[in-house]
């Protein structure tokens, strides 16, 4: 059909960036060098993850830079429901390769042209995710004491 592109592979370029790859996950592949995945099937399409599951796609970067730039940018765009629009599917929604790779594209040019605000934007993002996670591991710790009250007493 002429398509330049390899089975569900789509090379991204952006001005300043290098090439990064935007793959359908394989589970019979090992991934190597800086990589995250997307998820791309329900609500939370286009969602960044550390790591893999059945429905998603692999976003390979050049470098460790590039991989935490393209990350924030996606964890961005799908927390602001900026993939909504892409959605298909009438019962269980998804989104296609081309789709991200627009999207990340168009978003990619503007953080670019606005690099110290994006980078400003990241580290305040990091130290939220940092702060989610200790909340996340206190809420934990309240769990286990209150089972432990209930195991505890002579009642149950």
């Amino acid at each position: 059909m002429g398509d330049a592109r390899s089975a569900a592979s789509i090379k991204i370029n952006a001005h300043t960036m290098r090439t990064v790859q935007l793959k359908t996950f394989n589970k019979n592949f090992n991934y190597e060098g800086h990589f995250f995945f997307i998820l791309n099937k329900g609500m939370n399409s286009g969602k960044p993850m550390k790591s893999s599951c059945p429905n998603c796609f692999v976003c390979i970067a050049g470098s460790e830079e590039e991989k935490d730039q393209l990350y924030w940018l996606c964890f961005a765009l799908w927390y602001s429901k900026s993939f909504h629009y892409y959605l298909k599917g009438s019962v269980i929604q998804f989104i296609t390769i081309d789709d991200i790779k627009e999207c990340l594209s168009k978003s990619l040019l503007k953080s670019n042209q606005n690099k110290a605000d994006f980078q400003a934007a990241i580290q305040q993002a990091k130290k939220f995710e940092e702060l989610e996670n200790l909340y996340e591991k206190n809420l934990q710790l309240i769990r286990q004491a209150r089972r432990a009250i209930f195991y505890k007493s002579s009642f149950l």
